[in-house]
């Protein structure tokens, strides 16, 4: 059992401080080095945090999550409901109650008890007395945070009964007070020329690129073409449940929707088809860019919808972009078994993430899997991350070894919604000359791309091995670690996908407006509505934690086996914007789009950092139904 767990990435029983204390690993961050060290912490400043409860089996939970996704285990399939799961693996009262007892001893003042963990708040010395550390502050970059100077540790006699705890290291910082959602951001459109279909409109008057005249951007595709290019056959999704988290709530998706489905053919949505969980209160609005997520919010669903138009779609906002409010709306997903498969577009890089926050998501994940709940997360959109912060590394929870990391394409759909061929997606850009008749220093500099390569922190799970090559495997460790990205989907924003959203005009105004959009954001929730074809296609029976399932798959049909110049020359698009982002009154900027370029990560036959395994061909949908 401890050696699955282990495979996985669940922390194991780590070596006490003395006889009478439990250390608990990686509760202080890497960061927080001798070298940076400013002093300890006022005694009277104050500590919010979270004590993250283990349960009555942590390593019990994860070989069972195992067993339970894997198609050559006698278990799969056999999922538990959320009642069971807790009675076998939750925390018992009598846990909980020593805990609560431990931390009351120590001075912290408990505010909130849920299935997951214990919420506390006091100052400096109480929390140094619970934890058995002493708090410093710790330069790191140009500010300066709170952070343990050693581990944190519990009393041995809770040992197995807490899993981890967070809040100790105020990097980023405590919550801030609570108030209202923002208007939606200013409009955004696009310019054209367009083409509806990928080649339909050559930009003839235009300089050529790689030898040829180029198409125009598509104008944003629809989800008739992409139910087309992934193999979607007559199947919508029905009697499956699809939850989508993001922070914070639009407060006009629901005709956002209804009206997008309606201009584009989808399926008109059903009344009680669309839901919302949302919290009592949203907190730093303006540091999280509130606004920003209506986007996000309305991609996803109308994205789901627009493949999977039959599917019932619940939408669970997070009160802020904090980890602890995003890592809740999971945890509600799973208690209550709100859905079967979890779309997320959402994400930071792997430095970022420090092992006390990476238990609590995995521990989610697992409790996910042995219910029948699959999570899907965005690879990124920064490729390698080293053009966004000059080192090369992963993103998080894409990371995750329990989760399925969508990684991106660029998609040509040609005439009668034809299957034309898939890049991995990374865009280098040049501009028009100012005569027009070449483009500055073409093919210009990296934009943007998906997020993939080899983690740093979590090993190569099992699933992974035997597909990924060992040079990308072992890039960090001899030992083997986890790749990204597993499947991937469309996300090229110059071949994406339209969407309609209420947005803030020049003159004040909120009106429906459309554009196109790409990003692992689109990729996430089109592979989310495909796994809901595909759970259809087996007769509704949830399919879980997938990537056993998918890395099965691995050579076979059921993939486009994604490489980069599938052509054999290289391919680019003409894109032209408007210079204010919503009207020509400003002037036009046209530039070329090169397709294909991922930072240093390459798309090639085979698995691949950029595209894993590839995105959904013809037959991946119903390859499901076989299992």
């Amino acid at each position: 059992m401890l050696a699955g767990a282990l495979a996985f990435g669940i922390p194991a029983a780590h070596a006490s401080d003395s006889p009478a204390r439990h250390s608990l690993a990686g509760t202080k961050p890497a960061w927080a080095t001798a070298k940076a060290d400013k002093g300890a912490t006022s005694d009277k400043a104050r500590v919010s945090a979270r004590v993250y409860l283990a349960g009555r089996n942590a390593s019990g939970l994860a070989a069972y999550a195992k067993a339970v996704s894997d198609p050559s285990s006698p278990l799969y399939g056999k999922y538990l409901t959320a009642k069971q799961v807790q009675a076998h693996f939750g925390a018992t009262k009598a846990q909980v109650a020593a805990v609560k007892s431990w931390l009351n001893a120590a001075g912290l003042k408990v505010t909130e008890v849920t299935q997951h963990y214990v919420a506390v708040t006091g100052d400096v010395a109480a929390a140094e007395k619970a934890f058995g550390t002493q708090l410093h502050n710790f330069a790191k970059g140009s500010k300066t945070y709170r952070a343990p100077s050693k581990a944190a540790s519990v009393p041995q006699s809770l040992k197995g009964a807490v899993l981890t705890v967070t809040g100790l290291d105020s990097a980023p910082h405590r919550a801030s007070h609570q108030d209202q959602l923002p208007p939606p951001d200013a409009v955004f459109k696009n310019a054209g020329p367009f083409s509806s279909y990928y080649g339909s409109n050559t930009a003839t008057t235009l300089p050529s690129a790689y030898g040829k005249k180029i198409p125009y951007a598509v104008e944003g595709y629809t989800g008739k073409q992409l139910r087309a290019a992934y193999g979607a056959g007559t199947y919508t999704g029905r009697g499956v449940r699809v939850a989508i988290t993001d922070a914070y709530a639009s407060p006009t998706i629901a005709v956002d929707a209804a009206t997008y489905a309606n201009k584009h053919g989808d399926a008109t949505w059903k009344s009680g088809q669309l839901h919302q969980v949302l919290p009592k209160n949203y907190k730093k609005t303006d540091e999280c860019g509130a606004a920003g997520w209506y986007g996000e919010e309305t991609l996803d669903v109308e994205a789901v919808h627009a493949v999977a138009p039959a599917a019932d779609v619940t939408y669970v906002g997070a009160s802020s972009c904090y980890d602890d409010d995003l890592l809740d709306s999971l945890g509600k997903i799973v208690d209550n078994h709100l859905a079967d498969i979890v779309s997320n577009s959402w994400g930071d890089i792997e430095a970022n993430e420090t092992p006390d926050v990476q238990a609590a998501y995995d521990q989610v994940f697992q409790l996910g899997a042995v219910e029948g709940i699959g999570f899907y997360f965005s690879s990124g959109d920064n490729g390698d991350e080293v053009a966004h912060t000059g080192t090369k590394q992963v993103d998080t929870p894409a990371n995750s070894a329990w989760v399925t990391a969508v990684g991106g394409t660029s998609l040509a759909v040609g005439k009668g919604d034809k299957y034309l061929w898939e890049t991995g997606w990374g865009t280098e850009k040049a501009n028009l000359s100012a005569d027009g008749k070449s483009w500055n220093g073409f093919p210009g500099g990296f934009t943007s791309g998906a997020g993939g390569g080899t983690s740093s922190t979590v090993a190569e799970p099992s699933y992974q091995k035997g597909v990924v090559p060992k040079a990308l495997a072992t890039a960090n460790s001899p030992a083997g670690n986890r790749v990204v990205p597993d499947i991937s989907a469309i996300a090229d924003p110059n071949t994406g996908f339209k969407v309609g959203q209420t947005q803030t005009f020049p003159d004040g105004s909120q009106q429906y407006s459309e554009y196109r959009i790409g990003g692992t954001s689109l990729a996430a929730p089109v592979i989310a509505a495909v796994q809901a074809l595909a759970q259809e296609a087996r007769g509704g029976k949830a399919i879980g934690f997938a990537n056993p399932v998918i890395y099965a798959k691995y050579g076979s049909k059921a993939y486009h086996d994604v490489t980069d110049n599938p052509t054999g020359s290289g391919l680019a698009v003409a894109r032209v914007d408007f210079a204010n982002s919503f009207d020509a009154t400003d002037g036009l900027l046209t530039s070329v789009r090169s397709l294909g370029v991922d930072s240093s990560l390459k798309a090639v036959t085979g698995y691949d950092d950029v595209t894993g395994v590839g995105t959904p061909a013809n037959g991946y949908v119903e390859s499901f139904g076989r299992r």
